[in-house]
């Protein structure tokens, strides 16, 4: 039972209380707050170049052990440093000896996983020089702690543009000294884009933090992109993985069937059925557009249930039709007070208005406080129809809030 044990840990703190899905009779305010309180951001485009996120090419025509290995090269010290950090943030908690069950049990763990991700993992330890155990981990780490804002907008020439900021290492270390999280500080170098190539063509984009073979961010050239925010519970996430550590493999973990979306569909409607379907080890929420008008939707997913917002239908969450928005709260539920991120990015898409869809007015909204907060790793833009892919490094310096 020290596996469960791990994990006990690790979702403790990313997981409140079991989702439920929406009763249409209820009723919500739009926004949590006064509306007229917040500055949206302006003139934030294009950023700086220094902030551009570096390019790699991940052959997918090399043995899946290979194909990571000069990402892994270049970044090794940087996933060592993050590696580190974790072992200093938990070896309080555990006494300094959750590493040591790590190297020694989360390598049965790894040998579940399904191909090529085993392999890949294999590979990415021999480079990196650390356990197989640890880079698992590592992997796992970031299905847990992801907390996001992601939108998708609809010009009035039927282009669709799709929007995220990720936001990482909330709970993980907060630096009073400095007012930032050291996680979040630790990850920004580990962040890559990532062109998967077969016979010198693109297959599909993500953006990765080196050394995680799922994706979290990603595009398909001409056909569509998928981002994942995380959806907490603690029941949910915690019973599947402990159901996956006890034999059952029906369920699918939400960073590998987006790759394997990415790599083997080729259609909108295709990849919003199997991502409206598919089981899965923990509720999250799947951002999805394709490209075409309306082709936008929000699949909020337990383990086993779904609820679809599609692109050009009303909720209870907005007034406007044209967009969609999504943090880590239900969209017919009021996000609490202390982490709202979803007025502010509504107000300033209404204020923006429809007319003026483009990446520098999506990235305008996605550099409002508190949508760009302290954790905020990255954001990208994304153009399905050109195949237009920008990722950009963030930082939010004071004031500004924790999260």
């Amino acid at each position: 039972m020290l596996l469960p044990l791990i994990f006990v840990y690790l979702c403790s703190s990313a997981f409140a209380a079991r989702p439920s899905f929406p009763d249409y009779l209820s009723t919500n305010s739009l926004y949590d707050g006064n509306s007229q309180s917040i500055q949206c951001a302006t003139k934030q485009f294009p950023p700086p170049e220094r902030d551009r996120v570096p390019l790699y090419v991940i052959n997918l025509d090399l043995p899946p052990s290979e194909r990571w290995n000069q990402l892994i090269i270049d970044k090794k010290q940087n996933i060592l440093d993050l590696l580190q950090n974790l072992k200093n943030f938990t070896g309080e908690f555990f006494h300094g000896k959750l590493f040591k069950l790590v190297d020694k049990y989360l390598p049965y763990m790894a040998k579940t996983l399904p191909q090529p991700y085993l392999s890949e993992l294999n590979g990415i330890a021999k480079v990196a020089e650390i356990s197989l155990g640890e880079i698992t981990l590592y992997n796992i780490f970031y299905e847990v702690f992801t907390v996001c804002t992601s939108l998708i907008s609809e010009a009035k020439d039927g282009k669709i543009l799709h929007a995220r900021n990720l936001d990482f290492g909330l709970f993980l270390g907060w630096d009073i000294q400095n007012h930032t999280w050291s996680t979040t500080e630790i990850l920004r170098p580990l962040v890559v884009e990532l062109d998967f190539q077969r016979k010198n063509r693109t297959v599909y984009k993500s953006i990765n933090f080196a050394g995680y073979v799922g994706v979290l961010t990603g595009m398909k050239p001409q056909r569509f992109t998928i981002t994942l925010d995380e959806r907490f519970s603690l029941d949910g996430g915690f019973v599947g993985i402990i159901r996956w550590l006890m034999g059952d493999r029906s369920a699918k973990w939400a960073g590998f069937l987006m790759r394997d979306i990415l790599d083997k569909k080729s259609t909108y409607q295709e990849a919003l059925e199997i991502l409206t379907h598919s089981k899965l080890l923990a509720p999250v929420y799947f951002i999805l557009s394709g490209n075409s008008s309306g082709q936008g939707a929000i699949i909020t997913r337990g383990r086993n249930d779904a609820e679809v917002w599609h692109l050009g239908s009303k909720s209870i969450s907005q007034s406007s039709t044209w967009y969609l928005i999504e943090t880590n709260y239900d969209h017919w539920e009021t996000p609490p007070f202390y982490d709202n991120r979803r007025a502010p990015a509504i107000h300033c898409l209404d204020e923006s208005g429809q007319e003026n869809v483009s990446f520098s007015t999506l990235y305008n909204v996605l550099s409002t406080i508190p949508v760009l907060n302290k954790l905020t790793t990255y954001t990208s833009l994304m153009d399905v129809s050109s195949g237009r892919f920008e990722t950009w490094l963030r930082y939010c310096p004071d004031p500004c809030i924790p999260w």
